[in-house]
């Protein structure tokens, strides 16, 4: 009796505890994502960034992006929108939040891109028009002998394609400014206002900066509009000046910019812009170096089990491949090669090939960059993109050769490509940002590099979408966004297939790659 007693007191027990329990197991903490958003009138594919929660839509100039009607979404299984944000017309003027709920909400921001060219430009104008887009006002300077009541308009244009402004400001229309100037822009079916301020100078020539690359410079200039205006330069210490040809300038009104080229690399020099017999104020600077990529030509590797790295054992790490990831489910599909331009050293074979057992697997393009293979997040990889450097490079050139196959693999959002001839891709970039750009694959917090990012300070890329039998040079610029911009970072890569990150390309491509080289002259 005793033990069926203490049997009923511990259920009982038990019992009262478990009406206590609290249900405090959390949810699980999945990501709800916006897949793919599409909006009428856009020009060209939407960004989603999974990272940053945020949708970018490009729309050309004639699309009134306040009012914009999305056509079709789609969002990560079993997540849905807190509202029904799309039954009704965005205004993307400034960007729109929206909430998608799974578990959790995720606060989405949705933004448009759109760049309306505008600009104002006058007969005898200093420099360029300050145009306001956000107060809707333009000022425009010119010289202090101008009379005001008779400007003369060179080109002017203040709202989107297919819009109209009254006075029209037609080339060589004569306007009375000696009071602020009313346009009315009539635009996507309304009627906005503009100011336009003219105001008198002083006539001055100014040598506003100078950009020094390695064996390049820009030198800026403000003048009047129309004169003679230049740039001349010397090594510092030199009694002569050296006068840039005129197809060595290139004007925005007042505005003018010399490219000066061929000039030799940790080098002082001075430059100075004039108008006519005036001069501006000569500005001392000094040429930067001319640095390589180490290991560039690719003769350096070692084979640690079945992970080859592109670097001697003991060795510095530059570049980085996809190998530890693709050795996972297989072998090393980015390895040295004997098969090279001068039949000695070595070059880099990146071959994409599917890895794995059956349809259990990925495919694995083969590629080369510079920088770190951090880790793997199951079958997806995360690199660190780049190393330090920050000198100004122009040009890249190397050589290469490509066997091209048909895309075979792809994962949702590429299977368009099926069937489609497979593309090799090299590109080189330099970055601002505080840290190595890291790269994450994986769909649910992917960050790939954004060749239009804010981050970057200049670009450039070469694709080959056919086979190359024969090792072939090849050459491209960078384009610079700025040429005051210094970088902090270099980023390189080659690949067989250049939509790897997402595990689209064609098994069996493979390319070949050898002797980058940093170019710094035009």
């Amino acid at each position: 009796m005793r033990k069926i007693f203490e049997l009923i007191l511990i259920m009982t027990v038990a019992v009262a505890f478990t009406g206590c329990i609290l249900n405090d197991l959390p949810y699980p903490r999945i990501q709800a994502n916006i897949l793919t958003l599409n909006a009428e009138g856009q020009d060209g594919g939407t960004e989603i960034d999974s990272a940053k929660l945020t949708v970018t839509i490009p729309f050309p100039e004639e699309v009134d992006i306040a009012a914009v009607k999305i056509t079709n979404y789609t969002l990560s299984p079993g997540a849905s929108l807190k509202e029904d944000y799309f039954a009704y017309t965005l205004n993307l003027t400034q960007p729109v939040d929206v909430v998608v709920s799974l578990y959790q909400d995720y606060t989405w921001t949705i933004r448009a891109q759109q760049n309306i060219e505008r600009y104002f430009e006058v007969e005898g104008q200093m420099g360029v028009s300050n145009i306001d887009v956000v107060h809707r006002r333009v000022i425009v300077d010119v010289a202090e002998t101008q009379a005001l009541d008779a400007i003369k308009i060179v080109k002017a244009k203040l709202g989107p394609i297919g819009s109209s402004m009254v006075p029209s400001l037609a080339p060589g229309e004569i306007v009375d400014a000696d009071e602020p100037l009313e346009v009315i822009v009539k635009e996507y079916g309304r009627e906005v206002v503009w100011t336009v301020y003219v105001r008198r100078v002083a006539v001055t020539v100014k040598t506003m900066a100078v950009d020094a690359f390695s064996c390049v410079a820009y030198v800026y200039g403000q003048a009047e509009a129309g004169k003679d205006n230049g740039v001349e330069y010397r090594i510092a210490g030199a009694s002569e000046w050296t006068r840039l040809p005129k197809e060595a300038i290139s004007s925005d009104g007042g505005n003018f910019k010399g490219r000066i080229i061929h000039m030799s690399p940790n080098t002082a020099y001075q430059a100075r812009v004039y108008s006519g017999s005036e001069y501006g104020a000569t500005v001392d600077f000094t040429t930067g170096g001319t640095p390589q990529m180490p290991n560039s030509n690719f003769d350096q590797w070692w084979l640690d089990k079945k992970i080859w790295y592109p670097w001697a054992e003991n060795g510095t790490p530059y570049w980085g491949t996809g190998n530890p990831g693709a050795a996972t489910l297989g072998q090393s599909n980015s390895t040295p090669t004997d098969d090279t331009p001068t039949g000695t050293g070595w070059a880099a074979r990146l071959e994409t090939r599917f890895v794995g057992l059956g349809s259990l697997g990925k495919l694995a393009a083969g590629n080369i960059f510079v920088g770190t293979f951090l880790r793997t997040e199951g079958t997806n990889g995360v690199l660190s993109f780049g190393r330090d450097f920050t000198e100004r490079p122009v040009k890249l050139r190397g050589q290469w050769k490509y066997n091209c196959t048909e895309i075979s693999h792809s994962n949702d959002e590429m299977k368009h490509l099926l069937g489609r001839p497979d593309t090799a891709a090299v590109w080189i970039a330099l970055i601002d940002t505080p840290e190595p750009f890291e790269v994450r694959t994986n769909p649910k917090n992917r960050q790939l590099f954004d060749p239009n990012g804010d981050y970057v300070v200049a670009y450039g890329c070469l694709q080959l979408g056919q086979s190359v039998e024969s090792w072939t040079p090849f050459e491209f610029e960078l384009n610079y966004r700025s040429t005051s911009r210094k970088p902090r970072y270099i980023l390189c890569a080659g690949s067989a297939s250049k939509f790897g990150d997402f595990f689209t390309g064609g098994n069996g491509s493979v390319l070949y790659l050898d002797n980058l080289e940093l170019v710094y002259d035009y």
